[in-house]
């Protein structure tokens, strides 16, 4: 009888370090996807090929359910969390679309600036300039890319109520954005995610921001109207497209004199 407990559940017997076979890794535990997470996947993919553009609707759950060979519940759970993660919408009695942009609560999601009454103010963006450059090692390492690979940066004022409000610094990967001129941000009427979703195929979805009280440098008050060492609210920012891939750098300075910003925690 054999007292190596190993080989009562191993009739070949373990193997050896030692003995002409390096030791085995250690055993990780198998990993297990819920099967609408698996449907959440295969949408998200068809997602991001184009298959179904912005503002498009999308097979309803029944279609899909035969597509994928799963039951509608399934599916319905899967477009549950892609409505949550603000890639999908759903539209009572219509159907379910694609989310895009040039909806206002898309734009809402990503400007987060309140007024004191806590109303959404219209506001009009004043471009500063446009250009291509080399990145910098700090750019280049939040947007993924190599030092001195090409980028573009965007430059641009917001007005609300007529007044100067923020300043945007723009950061995108020049090789994502090739063809970007301030002559074509001019002409464009909207907003400016909705542009590079439907000219340059690269929807923002999600971001993560850094906000920081900071005192107004020179060159940043005159461009707003304050004076040098006026308080401001610093908001540097990282976009992701699919795949968890960055493509977008920004860095904002906001007078928050009436205005607030605002963040829903869930």
């Amino acid at each position: 009888m054999n007292a190596n407990p190993a080989n009562t559940t191993n009739p070949s017997g373990p193997a050896v370090a030692g003995e002409g076979v390096p030791a085995a890794a250690p055993a990780t535990a198998p990993t297990f996807s819920p099967l609408y997470q698996q449907i959440k996947g295969l949408i998200t993919q068809s997602l991001e090929s184009g298959e179904w553009k912005p503002g498009e609707i999308i097979p309803s759950e029944v279609e899909l359910a035969a597509r994928f060979k799963v039951s509608q519940g399934t599916v319905r759970k899967a477009i549950d969390e892609l409505a949550a993660d603000n890639l999908l919408v759903r539209r009572q009695g219509k159907g379910t679309f694609v989310a895009t942009h040039n909806e206002d609560r898309a734009q809402f999601r990503f400007l987060r600036l309140l007024a004191d009454d806590g109303a959404e103010h219209p506001h009009v963006s004043r471009l500063l300039e446009c250009r291509r450059l080399r990145a910098s090692a700090d750019i280049a390492r939040q947007l993924d890319l190599k030092p001195a690979d090409p980028v573009v940066l965007i430059k641009r004022l917001l007005q609300f109520d007529g007044e100067v409000t923020v300043l945007d610094e723009i950061w995108l990967p020049g090789a994502v954005f090739r063809g970007l001129t301030l002559e074509r941000l001019s002409e464009y009427k909207g907003p400016l995610y909705a542009m590079f979703e439907t000219e340059f195929g690269t929807r923002m979805i999600r971001a993560t921001e850094k906000i920081r009280a900071v005192a107004a440098e020179p060159s940043v008050a005159d461009l707003l109207n304050v004076p040098a060492g006026f308080p401001l609210l610093s908001v540097e920012r990282v976009s992701y497209t699919y795949g968890d891939r960055p493509v977008e750098v920004r860095r904002g300075w906001y007078v928050t004199t009436g205005y607030y910003y605002q963040n829903d925690l869930s």
